[in-house]
């Protein structure tokens, strides 16, 4: 049987493709997608970060004043929910804070008056010490040297005392900034506690109408996991200074409770707080009780440390924070290389909140309850 030959004519070529897009490899091209959208989302940061250096001032104290809601909000809640007034539970809760930093503040001032002749005279006797360890071999430093280098200390401070008087300038400009951002945190602290739930509600009406319900239950998520990340690391953080002022008190290093502050404010900056104010423990315990108590120092400050690493956190912060412990080391780091010790000190925090507030509007479903969705991965949300 004789075939046929088609008569169907080729399809003409298509005006629009691009035959250099053809000759790209597929891969190529989906990598280029992906690179110009995290450019975009890069540069967004970038003004983010920018912004945030600027107004400094304003948002630091804004932050803290939001940490200072998530601990002060259930002590709050609790008073409303025994028929207290909304002003009063509010203005009960800062008054209490107020009265408990007093407190402190008062018991550390005494302890410093009443150790105080006993510091003087440790510290001279540490004093003569170091000399005669300077003195000997193979240092050879005598007495002679160390009164030429006063010498020529003060002598440089009379030659720049002009720039020493614009850094107390400067101080004086720094002191009027922190009665400001006093003023700020109270202020925030007061409206967030009366009338959060208000604010929160106009935040959302700034989205659009379809994104709202999403936006919302991850507010309430990071929300959450903020107030259960405060409480908990106030739980660690008071553990952490009480086990470091008993070890103190039992070696009869000076300043035992001034050095629980320092270990209690600390542990609110995971990794370096605690190298921070363990080393100032051991050294306080080393100029003024010798090496030996030193020794013993490290080892009760390491037994603290250890201690909140595997038991404490693992079991409270665990439940309260869904962060592997790699990414709260990456986030200290990063904080403190952006914004030194303020970075450090919300660098946890806000990496615990994102993480809730993504993962529950990741999880968000029309048709499911909004505390559903938000618990569907543990998000590191309690209800």
């Amino acid at each position: 049987m004789p075939t046929v030959p088609s008569t169907r004519r080729p399809s003409p070529p298509d005006p629009s493709a691009d035959p250099i897009a053809d000759a790209v490899p597929v891969g190529l091209r989906i990598a280029g997608a992906f690179s110009w959208r995290l450019l975009i989302v890069a540069a967004a940061l970038a003004v983010v970060i920018a912004l945030v250096v600027v107004l400094q001032d304003i948002i630091v104290p804004f932050l803290i004043a939001l940490l200072l809601c998530a601990l002060l909000a259930p002590m709050s809640s609790f008073l409303q929910r025994h028929r207290w007034p909304k002003w009063t539970a509010v203005l009960s809760s800062l008054v209490s804070v107020a009265l408990a930093i007093g407190a402190l503040a008062l018991v550390v001032t005494a302890q410093i008056r009443y150790d105080l002749p006993s510091l003087e005279r440790r510290l001279h006797h540490s004093v003569r010490s170091l000399q005669t360890l300077l003195d000997s071999e193979p240092f050879g430093i005598t007495a002679k040297d160390v009164n030429g280098w006063i010498s020529d200390g003060f002598d440089y401070l009379q030659a720049h005392v002009a720039s020493i008087l614009s850094g107390f300038q400067a101080a004086g400009t720094g002191a009027v900034h922190v009665l400001e951002g006093l003023f700020i945190v109270v202020f925030t602290t007061l409206f967030v506690l009366i009338d959060g739930r208000r604010i929160w509600t106009w935040v959302l009406r700034l989205f659009p109408r379809r994104a709202r319900p999403r936006i919302g239950v991850a507010g309430e998520a990071g929300w959450h996991t903020l107030t259960s990340f405060i409480r908990v690391q106030l739980v660690v953080a008071i553990t952490d200074a009480l086990g470091v002022v008993v070890g103190a008190l039992i070696l009869q290093v000076p300043l035992a409770i001034p050095i629980g502050v320092v270990v209690f404010l600390g542990a609110f900056v995971p990794v370096v707080g605690a190298i921070v104010a363990g080393s100032v423990a051991v050294l306080i315990a080393l100029v003024f009780n010798g090496w030996v108590p030193a020794l013993f120092m490290l080892g009760i400050v390491v037994l603290v440390q250890q201690l909140e690493s595997h038991v404490l956190h693992p079991f409270l912060t665990g439940s309260a924070v869904k962060v592997h412990p790699l990414g709260v080391a990456l986030g200290v780091v990063a904080g403190t290389t952006i914004a030194g010790v303020v970075g450090a000190f919300f660098a946890v925090p806000f990496i615990a909140t994102v993480n809730a507030m993504v993962l529950a509007a990741a999880n968000w479903r029309p048709d499911v309850p909004p505390s559903a969705s938000a618990d569907a991965d543990h998000g590191g949300v309690q209800s």
